[in-house]
């Protein structure tokens, strides 16, 4: 039950609230850090160790979470000298992680059940699970669709749905063993090269609470609904973690 959570960004989209903080610091409510939330979901869902992927103002980040003792957790650290991007990272601490375990931004705000991924996939025996949600995207625009030089279709400022990444995996030791360490390697990068090799990604799907704080209105929409969604985003006192070996 081991769950990487990436902090190493420097949250540029999200100043100036990173000004001075690194995303995964920043206050939700009045309360908690959004890191702080993360980690009481990840106890109650019985995870056990975490290991932080920090860079840009990682000190602070270190002098807020300690060794996890305050959460229940077994907390390690791997700091990133240069960009790495997304997989990049886990790549310079491969041999610390166990055959299974979950990676994640730490700048995602869900009530998604994380054990339920992990164990998800360790059943699928999938290369990597990609937890997906439905993004409704209002178009502003009369949309066409053009055959030659003749319009064959139109639509009035429709609405669409896309599946995104909502910046939580399950993966496989095995699956990133390939690749070399100490050089850039994104999670494009990952799912574009397992496609190549026949060795396709699993979706899991979500329908719930999700919202990935990258842009100031984002994150005064997270401030906005945070009261309203506290039960379902912190867990219970005594919440019983989910067993997932069984």
């Amino acid at each position: 039950m081991h769950v990487t959570i990436l902090a190493g960004g420097r949250g540029v989209r999200l100043r100036p609230y990173t000004t001075a903080l690194p995303k995964p610091l920043v206050p939700i409510g009045e309360e908690y850090a959004i890191l702080d939330i993360i980690l009481q979901q990840l106890k109650s869902q019985g995870f056990t160790r975490v290991t932080l992927a920090i860079g840009h103002l990682g000190s602070l980040i270190r002098a807020f979470v300690g060794d996890g003792e305050r959460w229940g957790l077994d907390v390690d650290y791997s700091d990133e000298e240069s960009p790495l991007s997304t997989i990049g990272p886990i790549l310079n601490f491969l041999d610390r992680l166990p055959d299974h375990f979950l990676v994640m931004n730490g700048d995602v705000l869900t009530d998604l059940n994380y054990a339920s991924l992990l164990k998800s996939h360790i059943r699928s025996r999938a290369p990597l699970t990609v937890a997906t949600y439905q993004r409704q995207v209002k178009i502003d625009f009369g949309t066409l669709e053009t055959e030659d030089d003749r319009i064959v279709r139109f639509r009035e400022k429709p609405t669409l749905s896309y599946g995104v990444s909502m910046g939580v995996y399950a993966m496989s030791r095995a699956t990133l063993a390939r690749y070399p360490r100490n050089v850039p390697f994104g999670f494009d990068d990952l799912v574009l090269d397992l496609l190549d090799r026949g060795e396709p990604p699993r979706s899991y799907e979500f329908d719930g609470y999700w919202l990935d704080i990258g842009r100031p209105d984002d994150y005064d929409e997270a401030n906005r609904v945070f009261e309203e969604l506290r039960p379902v985003l912190l867990p219970p006192v005594h919440a019983v973690p989910e067993d997932v070996a069984s």
